[in-house]
C-alpha cells in the first residue's frame, strides 16, 4: 500500500490529488509504525509473562482483567481564532491549508477527510464517526499549506512558461515545445544548436522533496476520564507557531462527543454457579447464573440450568 501511494503521489498532476495521495501516505506510514509498535508490546508482555510465572517469589497471579470496550468519537470540531483584520474586514493575504485528523488506539488508526481551511471558517469541522476497540485515543491534527504547486507532473510546463516569458516570443515556443511531454526529438533553435532539456523522470518511490508535506499542527490524548456526556471540550497541544507556512490560529482546544461501551454491556462475559443464602434460614441454594449489563439475568436453580 505504501509503494501504491508513492507511485500514485508521483503521478499527482492536480493540486487536490497530490494533496489526497500525501494524506494517504502519511497515514499509511502511520500504521505501519503503530502495528510494529503493538507487536513489540505483545512480545514484552509475553517475555513478562513467562518471567513472572518462572519467579519463584512471585505471588499468586489474579487472572481477573478489565473487559474491553467500544469507543466512538464523532463531530469533530476545533476552533479557529482569525485576526479581527482577516476574518471581518477579508483583509491580509489569503491563506489556505488542508487539514485533517489522524486518530490512533494502539494498533488501529483511522484518518478523518481532508478538509480545505481559509479565513471565511471559524471551526474546522470533521463529519466522520469513528469506532475504537479499546481505550487511550490519541487526536492529531495534521495541516499543509496549499498555496504552492507540488504536482510533479506540472514541474518541465512551469519552467516552459517562466521560461518562454523570459526568453522571448519566438524562442519561447521552441523552448516550450521542447518542453512538452510529447516532444522525443530535440529542437532546433535557429542556430543549429539543440536545445537538450529532457523532461525528468518522476521516481517510483518517494523522495524526500516529492509532494506536499503534512505537519503536525496539535495534538491531544483522550482516556475514559474524558467520558461525559453530551459535546465537550478537550484541550490540545499546539505544536506549530506562526512562523509556519502551515499554521493556522487555533483556539486551543477540540470539541467532540465522546462515547464507550464495555463488551458485559452487550456480550456475555462470565457465567457459573452462585450460592445464594435464603433469607432469615441457615440454607443456601444453588444457582446458575450469566450477568449480564450489569444485572444477574437467566438466574436458575441449579438443577434445571443443565436440563
Amino acid at each position: 500500500m505504501r509503494e501504491g501511494a508513492c507511485k500514485l503521489l508521483a503521478a499527482c498532476s492536480q493540486r487536490d490529488q497530490a494533496l489526497e495521495a500525501s494524506k494517504s501516505l502519511l497515514t499509511c506510514n502511520a500504521r505501519i509504525m503503530a502495528y510494529m509498535s503493538e507487536l513489540q508490546r505483545m512480545k514484552e508482555a509475553q517475555v513478562m509473562q513467562r518471567v513472572a510465572r518462572r519467579s519463584s517469589d512471585a505471588g499468586p497471579m489474579d487472572d481477573r482483567s478489565p473487559c474491553k470496550g467500544k469507543v466512538a468519537i464523532s463531530d469533530l470540531r476545533i476552533p479557529l481564532m482569525w485576526k479581527d483584520t482577516e476574518y471581518f474586514k477579508n483583509k491580509g493575504e489569503l491563506h489556505r491549508c488542508a487539514v485533517f485528523c489522524l486518530l490512533q488506539l494502539g494498533g488501529e488508526i483511522f484518518d478523518t477527510d481532508m478538509v480545505m481551511v481559509d479565513r471565511t471558517l471559524t471551526d474546522i469541522c470533521f463529519d466522520n464517526t469513528i469506532v475504537f476497540p479499546g481505550f487511550e485515543l490519541r487526536v492529531e491534527l495534521y495541516s499543509c499549506c496549499s498555496e504552492e504547486d507540488y504536482s510533479a507532473g506540472s514541474t518541465p510546463r512551469k519552467l516552459a512558461i517562466k521560461l518562454s516569458s523570459s526568453l522571448g516570443r519566438s524562442a519561447g515556443k521552441k523552448m516550450r515545445a521542447a518542453l512538452e511531454p510529447g516532444a522525443s526529438s530535440p529542437t532546433s533553435n535557429g542556430g543549429g544548436a539543440a536545445i537538450l532539456l529532457p523532461v525528468p523522470s518522476v521516481p517510483l518511490l518517494c523522495s524526500p522533496g516529492l509532494g506536499p508535506k503534512y505537519h503536525l499542527l496539535a495534538h491531544t490524548t483522550l482516556n475514559l476520564s474524558h467520558i461525559q456526556d453530551g459535546f465537550r471540550t478537550h484541550d490540545l497541544t499546539i505544536t506549530g507557531n506562526e512562523e509556519c507556512s502551515y499554521w493556522l490560529p487555533l483556539y486551543g482546544g477540540v470539541c467532540c462527543r465522546l462515547a464507550a461501551q464495555p463488551h458485559c454491556m452487550t456480550q456475555q462475559m462470565m457465567s457459573g454457579c452462585l450460592r445464594v443464602k435464603v433469607c432469615r434460614k441457615h440454607t443456601h441454594s444453588r444457582q446458575y447464573i450469566s450477568p449480564f449489563q450489569f444485572t444477574l439475568a437467566n438466574v436458575l436453580p441449579f438443577s434445571q440450568a443443565w436440563r
